[in-house]
């Protein structure tokens, strides 16, 4: 298996071919955390100041039905980085300190091979500090921020990860320092191809910041104002990285992503409903109904890319390495889930997969098992989405198109579509590898 790892990485160096116009674009990916598809002003927000997305969206294409990888942080990061979706993907749950093995090939190692640097600043998610999982093993040559879920917990920590050694911090607000190291990074690699994989904690709980600007004076509670706060200050990052491409003249040479890693989860404390975090949609953070993996994804690229665009097509994170690939020049390797978006992304309406697929687990704390009786999964054909919650119940059924908040279960008068769904269940998943979790719980 390693073997086959190095002959892949050493393949696609040689055989990286340059786009046309000779030089690769720059791939800048951001990913925020927990932020619901109703939290930027583009997507119908109407409380949330986010105007740096908003311009992005309209210098580019919004997506409407774009699909986080997972239900939670890690197996959502897991199919961003792997190009599998969670029937196949390393890491499938939040579960302490599973790393990615060794042979394993992130996103990041294919675009390095094609002569990139690589740059990620956030959440890994993927493995602890001294793992084979760690950010510093997998294709990055900076990292710096959080390894593990609950670290992220808190935004002002004793320490941050600079690639495999700590920085300690005193009473030092995370997030600023991870959006500075972040721009850093651009600086430094202007006049090369560059990844930057800006994975920042925002919004993402403990609700922390250092002021509530602009919203101090809103008639809310603390906690939306603090929440609001915290999505209008990674606007204020995203803002800051799209001002260095133009400063340095590399627009029209950057491919753009934003995007969250998940649906918003539920609180009154972060006014959930006050802000219809999730929009329109069912359900929440941890959850197989829309409102759990229906993220949103906006892609700007002047000169390939459509301005203006709104696109309904679905696509998933596990797209993302083999569009990102196309663009860079290289070959992925074989076995991927994902295929290249790139035709969507320049305004192809035709859907890159017949079927869209996610699982969900429970975890056993301490035991490294992720029994069966907790799965949960969820697929999307065409309109179509199913939904089962264990493997005792039957598939709920609704019509997107007709219905996006899942409000009404059509299972019993579809069962031809049902009879399909089942069918490609059967074959959608692999048991998920075996790891030795060591004594950290499962956590959210």
């Amino acid at each position: 298996m390693a073997l086959t790892r190095r002959s892949f990485l050493a393949a696609a160096a040689l055989n990286a071919q340059r786009p046309p116009g000779g030089k690769p674009p720059n791939i800048v990916f951001i990913l925020l955390d927990d932020l619901g598809y109703g939290d930027f002003g583009c997507y119908g927000q109407r409380h949330i100041k986010t105007p740096n997305v908003d311009r992005i969206a309209a210098e580019g294409t919004r997506f409407t039905d774009c699909y986080a990888g997972g239900v939670v942080c890690a197996p959502s990061r897991s199919t961003l980085m792997s190009g599998l979706h969670t029937g196949h993907t390393w890491v499938r749950a939040n579960a302490g300190t599973i790393p990615i093995l060794k042979e394993d090939i992130t996103m990041a190692q294919v675009l390095k091979s094609a002569g990139y640097a690589t740059g990620g600043f956030g959440k890994w998610g993927l493995g602890d500090a001294g793992s084979d999982g760690a950010p510093s093993r997998h294709g990055f040559d900076e990292f710096f921020g959080y390894l593990h879920q609950v670290h992220a917990h808190s935004y002002y920590p004793d320490f941050l990860w600079d690639g495999d050694k700590k920085f300690p911090l005193r009473k030092q607000y995370s997030a600023d320092l991870i959006a500075q190291r972040s721009f850093e990074f651009i600086e430094k690699n202007r006049d090369k191809p560059f990844f930057l994989y800006a994975c920042y904690t925002l919004p993402h709980a403990k609700f922390e910041i250092p002021s509530l600007a602009p919203y101090e004076k809103e008639p809310w509670s603390n906690g939306a104002k603090t929440y609001a706060a915290m999505v209008t200050r990674a606007d204020g990052y995203i803002g800051r990285i799209m001002e260095l491409l133009r400063r340095h003249s590399l627009e029209r040479d950057t491919l753009v992503f934003v995007t969250s890693d998940n649906g918003a989860h539920e609180g009154e404390e972060k006014g959930f409903e006050f802000f219809k975090s999730n929009g329109a949609l069912r359900g929440q953070k941890g959850q197989l109904y829309e409102g759990g993996i229906r993220v949103p994804m906006i892609a700007r690229w002047p000169g390939r890319i459509k301005p203006g665009v709104v696109s309904n097509v679905p696509w998933a994170f596990w797209d993302v390495l083999p569009t990102v690939a196309e663009a860079a020049g290289v070959k992925p390797h074989s076995g991927l889930d994902g295929v290249s978006a790139m035709p969507v992304l320049t305004g192809s309406t035709r859907p890159p997969h017949e079927f869209l697929y996610w699982e969900s687990n429970g975890w056993q704390r301490n035991t490294g098992v992720l029994p069966a009786s907790r799965l949960a999964q969820a697929v999307r054909m065409g309109d179509w989405k199913a939904v089962r919650l264990n493997p005792d119940a039957a598939l709920e059924l609704f019509h997107l198109k007709s219905d996006p908040g899942e409000r009404n279960d059509v299972a019993a008068a579809n069962p031809q579509v049902i009879a399909r769904m089942e069918k490609y269940l059967q074959t959608a998943r692999t048991e998920p590898r075996l790891h030795n979790t060591g004594s950290m719980d499962w956590v959210k």
